[in-house]
């Protein structure tokens, strides 16, 4: 990536991670607070805080994803103008910048 921009991964997909985890869904070499930040820090992403602002945007979101997750990573993108790094192409409808 771009050493110019910064990267954030989400409290909200760090929440994903181990409710994954936990349900054996995504099976890890670690436990997902030490993978989770050992990851971080070895690719130089910084922890992005989910923030009252982003969750009360939720009610302005369309219904165009039933995924609780995807809807905060939204309302975190729009409240911040961040990118999200996806493939999701519901999460591509939004008013929302993405990648991949």
């Amino acid at each position: 990536y771009d050493l110019e921009n910064q990267v954030y991964l989400s409290a909200v997909s760090a929440c994903e991670i181990a409710v994954k985890n936990a349900l054996g869904k995504l099976p890890l070499p670690d436990t997902p607070d030490v993978f989770v930040q050992e990851q971080r820090e070895l690719h130089q992403i910084e922890s992005l805080p989910l923030d009252e602002s982003s969750t009360l945007y939720l009610p302005n979101l369309p219904p165009i994803h039933r995924d609780p997750f995807a809807r905060m990573l939204v309302c975190q993108a729009i409240k911040h103008d961040l990118i999200i790094l996806t493939p999701d192409p519901m999460i591509k409808q939004y008013p929302v910048k993405t990648i991949w």
